[in-house]
């Protein structure tokens, strides 16, 4: 059964560090939550790090640089780790071939251009990615739909297909399904990838839930301190954030004010036990708490 808790600082003195998801819990997209902000500044001036784990495909650089952009000031984290980060190390390891098709956005560019210091060295020792045709490409790399305001993966039923049936690997950037900026629910890369599955298609993926961009936020935060931390995952999707949380062997924080609030009662703020844990059981998911909003 999932414990309801009242705020971070409640049992934060529990854990050295936190894996906090952005979406959902930091920010809408679009501006950051203020409590969320004043619980991870109080975090980590109780001792605590902040490492920022999110599915958003593009490299941390971009992501940085969209919570500066955003207001969201540099003392609520010490780090970030993203899906984006993980899986560029894939494709520069050959995952899906030297010779790539690309779905995914023009602000996306980044994923093929632009990695974090840990991944450059690595990079510039590996042959050259080059982007071509779908009927050229050896597999397929897909950062998200190209404009996520408007489309749906309906759009690319006719790529998709063709790329199952010529047998190209879909490396997935973002295994999210959906996320909501502001108040319009978009597309992302996961659905894509989903769909590209359903056919019959091979998908790879290095977000959240799956274990690649946890190895990745482990060996970063061990560069920020030594030992072996307690860690406490926090998120919003209890398919990604909660679900590898526990796969790791992770406590968790399902911030269920997020993606899924409809569920649990009128009130946002405080979720209805009597919603949640008979929710949680249908899924054979259990957080070990649980909080409307992150404050």
């Amino acid at each position: 059964m999932a414990e309801i808790v009242a705020s971070l600082a409640g049992i934060g003195a529990r854990y050295d560090a936190v894996f906090c998801d952005l979406w959902g819990c930091l920010h809408n997209g679009r501006t950051p939550f203020p409590a969320a902000v004043a619980a991870l500044q109080g975090y980590r001036r109780a001792g605590g790090t902040v490492v920022l784990l999110t599915n958003s495909p593009r490299p941390k650089a971009s992501v940085v640089a969209q919570l500066d952009g955003m207001g969201v000031p540099r003392d609520a984290w010490d780090e970030v780790v993203t899906s984006g980060d993980a899986a560029q190390f894939a494709m520069l390891s050959g995952a899906v071939g030297r010779r790539v098709f690309h779905i995914g956005a023009e602000k996306d560019e980044a994923f093929f251009t632009d990695f974090a210091a840990d991944l450059a060295d690595y990079a510039r020792a590996q042959p050259p990615i080059t982007r071509v045709p779908l009927r050229e490409a050896e597999g397929i790399v897909c950062t998200g739909l190209r404009d996520d305001m408007v489309e749906t993966p309906d759009d690319y039923r006719a790529e998709l297909l063709l790329g199952k049936t010529l047998g190209l690997p879909m490396l997935c950037a973002n295994p999210d399904i959906v996320v909501d900026y502001g108040d319009k629910r978009l597309w992302c890369a996961g659905a894509l990838a989903r769909e590209y599955e359903a056919m019959g298609g091979r998908a790879l993926y290095f977000g959240k839930p799956h274990p690649p961009i946890y190895d990745l936020a482990r060996r970063r935060l061990g560069a920020l301190r030594k030992g072996d931390p307690q860690i406490l995952c926090i998120g919003d999707g209890i398919a990604t954030d909660v679900q590898g949380g526990m796969a790791e062997g992770l406590d968790t924080l399902f911030i269920t004010g997020g993606i899924d609030a409809a569920a649990f009662g009128p009130d946002s703020n405080h979720p209805d036990p009597a919603l949640l844990e008979p929710w949680l059981a249908a899924r054979q998911l259990s957080a070990t708490f649980a909080m409307g909003h992150l404050r």
